[in-house]
């Protein structure tokens, strides 16, 4: 090495050494420095361009063979744009047949350019032909098509509303395309803008059938807060118009969304004025249904309200006496064993013995032998709960001969019996 050259002994050698090290330090600072910069240099020139989105297919203007290069300068004529339309009908059909046959890249490719030149036949035909393929982009879980195609769709919404376009079939075609692509909130917007339009036109009965149209993409979407909204604006429509039958129709709707929601209180308002309803229309047969519907919204809110135990067990019983006065055996029966639950569950184990000896006579006259079969034993559970091993024994006997009828859970019936004997 160069350093072993020199003697460490001495003034002289001493100097000369720190001499030769200050200068192999600039050395290396400079060997890296130029190292770096060449570097920099170099990362410069070979960065990578960041590459852009890529062009939505359906917005670029490709010259076409189908579509004349002076129309810039001149329009299609008429007789031009019947000819372009057969052509594009055409093109469907290509890709169609593609699709089918599994070259869904070339089908989607042939779709685009007829839905790129289904612009010079107007929004219109524009707008059914992407709803059209919207629809199958969907189905066939091509996202990146789907995502073309939602982005022209809120272009032809921009311009839409920038015009103020009244075209309501427009409107409507464009909300069609938006639901086929399972946007619901982009097609809410869009039929809300249909409503204002039927509105200002005082369109009633195209008012309604928009209102049904939103409430009816809140509900499927599982957007209970807006579809309340929605049912009760057409709610007072009905009550305004004097139209019953509708009235019964949104009632019911919403007596579902408050109890899909968790809103027990506003499902039993709905769901006594459904009552009143047909005890008005002297048609009883709708009632233990909806007095156990009620009975049910009651019992969710005994763990916070003890309260509302007594209105729960009245509802239960009031649909028992009426399905039973209406020979409806099956409805009683459903109402007599939620009615048993609920006083068991409350340590009402009096009440549940009565009742559940009602609900063997009620299950016999409904020959619901299943149902029959499990009244035998609820009724020794609560002879056993009761310490009342013989009656519960003689129960368990009863469902053993109905089990062995039905040729169904006769072990379980043996090994409650064996239980209970010595």
């Amino acid at each position: 090495m160069v350093i072993s050259r020199f003697s460490y002994t001495g003034e002289g050698g001493w100097f000369m050494l720190k001499t030769l090290l200050k200068s192999l330090k600039y050395l290396v600072i400079s060997i890296i420095v130029w190292h770096l910069s060449s570097f920099v240099t170099l990362a410069q020139s070979r960065k990578p361009t960041i590459d852009k989105f890529p062009p939505n297919p359906l917005e670029t203007n490709i010259p076409d063979p189908l579509i004349r290069s002076s129309v810039q300068e001149k329009p299609l004529t008429m007789e031009e744009l019947k000819t372009l339309e057969a052509a594009l009908d055409e093109l469907n059909q290509q890709a169609t047949t593609r699709l089918e046959s599994g070259d869904q890249e070339t089908a989607f490719s042939i779709w685009n350019r007829e839905l790129r030149l289904r612009r010079f036949l107007g929004l219109s035909s524009q707008v059914q032909a992407i709803s059209r393929v919207g629809a199958i982009a969907w189905r066939e879980n091509n996202r990146q098509q789907v995502q073309y195609i939602t982005e022209s769709l809120r272009k032809i919404e921009t311009r839409l509303r920038n015009e103020k376009s009244g075209d309501l079939q427009l409107w409507r075609s464009l909300g069609v395309a938006y639901q086929n692509l399972r946007s619901p909130q982009l097609a809410v917007k869009v039929y809300e803008q249909v409503l204002s339009l039927v509105k200002r036109e005082n369109a009633p009965v195209a008012e309604v059938e928009t209102l049904n149209q939103i409430g009816e993409l809140h509900l499927n979407w599982f957007n209970y807060s807006q579809a309340a909204i929605t049912y009760e604006e057409l709610l007072n429509l009905a009550v305004t118009r004097g139209d019953k039958t509708s009235r019964l129709k949104y009632l019911q709707q919403l007596a579902y969304i408050f109890e899909q929601s968790k809103q027990p209180l506003k499902a039993i308002n709905i769901l006594n004025e459904l009552a009143s309803i047909y005890n008005q229309q002297d048609n009883q047969e709708p009632i233990p249904r909806l007095k156990i519907a009620i009975a049910e919204n009651y019992q969710s809110l005994i763990p916070k309200n003890p309260s509302f135990l007594q209105p729960a067990l009245n509802s239960y019983q009031e649909a028992y006496i009426i399905a039973w006065q209406l020979q409806m055996y099956l409805s009683a029966g459903e109402a007599l064993e939620k009615l048993i639950d609920l006083y068991r569950s409350q340590n009402q184990t009096r009440e549940a013995l009565q009742a559940s000896k009602i609900l063997l006579e009620t299950q016999t006259l409904a020959r619901n032998f299943y149902g029959l079969m499990q009244a035998y034993d609820q009724l020794g559970d609560i002879y056993l709960q009761q310490e009342e091993g013989a009656n519960a024994l003689i129960a368990f006997e009863q469902g053993l001969k109905i089990a062995r009828e039905l040729k169904y859970q006769e072990a379980y019936f043996v090994q409650k019996i064996a239980a209970l004997k010595p």
